[in-house]
């Protein structure tokens, strides 16, 4: 194995690490939102500082990789969705702060989370679960899967938005609670929203299709190229 394989599969390595590391750290920022458990909260701020200093390190590292004389395409391809999704996993990473800082300090309100607002954490939860597995194991079909279930988390998303106005307007919520409601959802949806990004990744990586910006959509990518 020549000297650039061997530095991307240790790259590799280090953003599945970093993928795992980041859907720990979400599991358990949803768990602090539910319990309103301010101890797990705190520990989700704190795990943030290490996300963040491998984000650096495997942006550091993928850059000169690509200044190695590399002209193999997919190799090129494998350092370019190393670096985007490495991107992708901080930015998930800071939705998870977000929803624990909503329990850090805040008092626990009387009002309930709608169930479908726990249905919704949960599929975001697998969404980001199969991104990173489709994405560590070379998946195009697990990663056509996460994104079709993208227009189910936006239908969740419009249902609760839509129910916590209708609360408020009944006088059966207050407004405080509502904005607890869009502030949540807001995130978990950001969440799907980079875990699908990860899954074009994915997609581009094998095939080197790009399926983002396609008004015929994505649902069809090509077969992957050989490695």
């Amino acid at each position: 194995m020549d000297s650039f394989s061997r530095k991307l599969q240790a790259l590799q390595a280090d953003l599945n690490a970093q993928a795992d590391r980041v859907l720990a750290m979400v599991s358990l920022a949803v768990e602090s939102y539910f319990d309103h458990d301010e101890a797990k909260a705190r520990r989700v701020v704190a795990l943030d500082d290490e996300i963040d200093s491998v984000d650096v390190a495997i942006e550091r590292a993928a850059i000169p990789l690509l200044s190695m004389g590399q002209t193999d395409e997919h190799a090129i391809r494998q350092v370019l969705t190393i670096a985007k999704v490495n991107n992708e996993l901080e930015r998930i990473a800071d939705s998870g702060v977000s929803i624990a800082e909503q329990v850090i300090g805040h008092q626990r309100l009387t009002d309930s989370m709608p169930p479908t607002f726990r249905v919704m954490a949960n599929s975001v939860l697998g969404m980001l679960r199969d991104s990173n597995r489709a994405l560590a194991t070379s998946n195009a079909e697990l990663a056509r899967q996460v994104l079709l279930f993208d227009d189910t988390v936006d239908r969740f998303r419009n249902e609760l938005i839509l129910q916590a106005q209708e609360q408020v307007a009944l006088g059966a919520s207050s407004v405080r609670f509502a904005f607890r409601v869009a502030g949540a959802t807001r995130n978990m949806e950001r969440i799907a929203d980079h875990s699908t990004n990860i899954c074009e990744q994915t997609i581009y990586l094998l095939s080197g299709k790009i399926v983002r910006h396609r008004p015929e959509g994505w649902s069809d990518p090509a077969e992957p190229c050989a490695k």
